[in-house]
């Protein structure tokens, strides 16, 4: 009886080891691996991306290891978490963009900070007076760009075609009303390492 219960025992773990595993992180409870639409090719990508930003954000703090989360879907990068300061956030969207094969960077870290409703809704006021004025503006394509306003200083980050786009970029930034500093970390089409085909 317990070589046959030893024997149900190791078969259900060889067997459940063929089934393909559900993968769980910043998004929830994913798909199994056997159904992901992505090709071997770009998963092994992305997973090398994964790793290669991964150990690059440790190198840089330590404590980044829990506080800041990062996942790679063909060659999209998400970094959802919390840092201290702006300048923490500007530094790893950096990092994220100078990663090899980088198609796109969605940052969405948090600032830690006790909630302050007055300096808030000025911030959210001045983030959406500056993408207001980006949409109107035909010679910048607002959709390439993300703003963030921290204490009336405006951090922009993202990509423009020409110089002469993120010279206007920063431009409307700096005509917004009670904009103390303007933070630019635009990236130039010419400058990406893989350029989208």
């Amino acid at each position: 009886m317990k070589n046959k219960l030893l024997i149900l025992f190791l078969i259900s773990i060889f067997l459940s080891g063929c089934v393909g595993v559900a993968s769980k992180g910043i998004f929830g409870t994913g798909v199994s691996v056997a159904f992901d639409p992505r090709t071997v090719g770009t998963q092994v990508d992305d997973s090398i991306m994964q790793k290669n930003l991964s150990a690059r954000i440790l190198m840089m703090d330590k404590k980044y290891l829990l506080s800041v989360k990062s996942k790679v879907l063909d060659g999209r990068i998400f970094i959802t978490g919390k840092v201290d300061n702006p300048e923490e956030k500007l530094k790893l969207t950096k990092l994220a963009w100078e990663t090899s094969g980088v198609r796109s960077v969605r940052n969405d870290i948090k600032i830690k900070e006790q909630f302050n409703f007055q300096q808030s809704a000025k911030d959210i006021l001045i983030t959406s007076q500056l993408r207001s004025a980006m949409i109107f503006n035909k010679g910048i394509k607002a959709t390439n760009y993300q703003i963030d306003t921290y204490k009336k200083k405006i951090y922009v980050y993202g990509i423009a075609f020409t110089s002469e786009e993120k010279d206007l970029v920063i431009s409307e930034a700096k005509e917004i009303l009670d904009v103390q500093d303007v933070v630019a970390s635009i990236i130039l089409v010419d400058d990406l390492r893989i350029q989208k085909d």
